[in-house]
């Protein structure tokens, strides 16, 4: 049997099948989604213009998969910027989205999530500190809104403020716009701010990189810093509903949950506003003290990779102790 392939054009971009489900569980189409982003593209596209992005993508029956290198058939009016990605030892031709025509391309390519690093493109520092919250699995969203709180604390408590948006998954992210500083002191000054808030209160908030030792708390993830991404403001997730990374002022965040945004609500809810850019303070400075603090605190990511062999050969050692 043949397929029908039904095409619309729009901004001079052709877009197909737009009537097929967007994933399970999304209650959307692909068309849901290629409104929604052209609707909001006036606010998105702010936060990802000059950043080289990463899109998650989801085909028919397929799982999600990340994309940075973009496909050969990817039109000639699309920006790229080919970029050296130590991991894989590699150069990656990064897609860079400027503009609707491009926004809705991606769309067409059924790109649900939007991924960009906290650096633009011909500029050496991170534009924002970030911290991002991520609560224990089946927790619920009041352990996060109490991380949360401990967080503006201690960022009250060095004169700092900070924007808060849901992740568009189940935690959030704190990010503080920030002066230009060097990437080894901001992400310090990441690692010492999350230091300072799990001291402050212990019992809901942990820096424990490791996931068996956080004992039911929400973890104050400190390594979005260098080429970590985030996603978008505005950015779809595929998760059910297709929740959306959503900008909360501080004092409505105990009465929200992530679910309450989604392609379907997030338009409603905005108006004529844009409160990303209402909610953000203006760049600051990182106290000196707060920078010196967390050029101490040895990377988590590390010192995790480091226990975990550790703990791995005192197993083999017990497991062997056991055969002998």
């Amino acid at each position: 049997m043949n397929r029908v392939t039904t095409e619309e054009i729009r901004d001079g971009v052709s877009l197909t099948n737009l009537d097929q489900p967007l994933f399970d569980g999304a209650d959307a189409t692909k068309r849901t989604l290629v409104d929604y982003l052209a609707a909001v593209a006036d606010l998105m596209l702010p936060g990802l213009r000059d950043r080289p992005l990463s899109v998650v993508r989801i085909r028919p029956g397929q799982p999600p998969f990340m994309q940075k290198n973009t496909p050969k058939y990817t039109p000639p009016w699309v920006r790229t910027t080919p970029m050296w990605a130590e991991s894989s030892k590699r150069e990656i031709n990064y897609a860079v989205c400027d503009d609707l025509r491009t926004l809705l391309w991606l769309g067409n390519q059924r790109a649900v999530e939007y991924h960009v690093p906290l650096f633009r493109l011909g500029e050496t520092v991170q534009t924002h500190l970030v911290l991002d919250l991520d609560p224990p699995p089946d927790a619920g969203f009041a352990p996060v809104v109490a991380a949360a709180a401990v967080v503006r604390r201690a960022l009250a408590d060095e004169g700092l403020s900070a924007a808060v948006k849901t992740s568009g998954s189940k935690g959030v992210h704190i990010m503080v716009p920030l002066a230009p500083t060097g990437a080894d002191d901001i992400a310090a000054a990441t690692r010492a701010l999350a230091a300072r808030a799990e001291r402050l209160d212990p019992s809901v908030a942990t820096t424990a990189y490791i996931k068996d030792d956080r004992e039911g708390k929400v973890f104050l993830d400190s390594t979005r810093a260098y080429g970590a991404t985030i996603a978008a403001p505005y950015s779809p997730r595929i998760r059910p509903g297709v929740t959306v990374s959503f900008p909360v002022a501080w004092d409505a965040l105990e009465h929200v949950t992530p679910q309450d945004f989604t392609i379907r609500t997030a338009l409603e809810l905005l108006g004529d506003n844009d409160p990303w850019v209402d909610l953000m303070p203006s760049p600051q400075t990182l106290p000196a003290d707060l920078v010196a603090e967390g050029h101490t605190i040895p990377v988590a990511r590390v010192v995790a990779m480091h226990e975990g062999k550790r703990r791995a050969r005192a197993r083999e050692a017990t497991e062997g102790e056991g055969k002998s």
